[in-house]
């Protein structure tokens, strides 16, 4: 059960991290086509864009890939009356970019029906998820449809609940890591525990296979997760500033100029707690004071954060990025999949 490889049909047991909204065919396919696991995110996509960009997908590269969602916690706010005070302390955000305050909308996020049901017609090799177990239906369909499940925990208890539950590994992902915090226990802001104090307790406390995730960029870091009892690893940043990623380059500047201890977790930007630079806009919204429910401030900050991106605006984006950016030094997928390979112990 240990050997990723056999489990997935991959060369390598190293995992693009799958970023919801950052995530683009073209790094998922050089990741699988190099021998590891390409990924893609799939949050906030509906039942049509999930079938074209399967189809993408399958037409990029003829090795497996997985795909990931965000499971409903049950805390998730319908659009309400909220929305327009909310939209409206955002105001001076949209002005910069030049769009209109977004009125509400009918809703902010597809079903996960929805999404479930485009799945099993792309049939990726993995389904995984974050923010919660998955059901003991949706993990038995999957695996009547050959498709394996893998949950991420960023607790012991976590871990130990998706176990149970019946998935095929575990991403076990650290405080260090870039972007949400998908802890679904207790609140992200007490499940904040390191990678590498987190991967051999849960390695201990469970019989599947466990994946590394959060402060890994280099060899050592594939090593040192080893070391701890990981069957592989999970790499977000390095990637995310690579040349075939679905960054800006104001985005992968970011990475390369942030220190450790200048990244945070915030609200700000999605009213659930991620990690990423603190850079005007996340100062500003911290300031105020007035942060909006999930997902109602996800696709708020949305609207101007994709004006951002196009008008190469690093101050207003969403600059996701792990504790790790220092260490980045690459610019392609190959040259970043070629470094981490090297830390690959020889029996693994």
């Amino acid at each position: 059960m240990s050997d990723l490889r056999a489990l997935l049909g991959i060369e390598h047991p190293i995992f693009l991290g799958p970023y919801g909204g950052l995530s683009s065919v073209g790094l998922t396919a050089a990741v699988s086509d190099a021998g590891g696991f390409g990924q893609f995110g799939l949050y906030g996509y509906d039942g049509d864009r999930i079938r074209a960009t399967g189809a993408e997908l399958h037409a990029a590269t003829d090795r497996p890939f997985g795909v990931n969602i965000w499971l409903p916690t049950g805390d998730e706010v319908a659009p309400n009356a909220q929305h327009t005070v909310f939209a409206q302390a955002l105001e001076p955000f949209y002005e910069a970019v030049g769009v209109e305050v977004p009125g509400r909308p009918e809703q902010y996020l597809p079903s996960l029906d929805e999404q479930i049901e485009a799945i099993w017609d792309i049939s990726p090799a993995v389904l995984s998820v974050v923010f919660g177990v998955p059901s003991a239906e949706l993990i038995d369909e999957a695996r009547r449809r050959g498709i394996r499940v893998v949950g991420t925990a960023t607790t012991v208890a976590e871990a130990t609940a998706l176990a149970e539950a019946g998935v095929d590994a575990i991403v076990a992902t650290g405080m260090e890591a870039a972007g949400h915090r998908v802890s679904f226990l207790r609140p992200a802001e007490d499940s904040l525990v390191g990678t590498f104090a987190l991967i051999p307790q849960v390695v201990d406390a469970v019989d599947v296979p466990v994946i590394a995730a959060g402060g890994i960029a280099d060899r050592r870091g594939v090593a040192a997760a080893f070391a701890l009892g990981a069957s592989g690893v999970q790499v977000g940043t390095a990637f995310l500033a690579t040349e075939e990623s679905a960054t800006t380059d104001a985005h992968r500047a970011a990475i390369r100029a942030t220190a450790a201890d200048e990244t945070v977790l915030t609200r700000a930007m999605s009213g659930r707690l991620a990690r990423g630079a603190r850079n005007r806009v996340v100062r500003a919204i911290e300031a105020s004071g007035t942060i909006a429910p999930f997902p109602m401030q996800n696709w708020l900050t949305g609207r101007f954060r994709t004006a951002a991106n196009q008008q190469g605006l690093g101050e207003l984006q969403g600059l996701w990025m792990g504790q790790v950016a220092p260490l980045i030094r690459h610019d392609t997928a190959a040259e970043v999949f070629a470094e981490l390979v090297a830390g690959v112990p020889v029996d693994q």
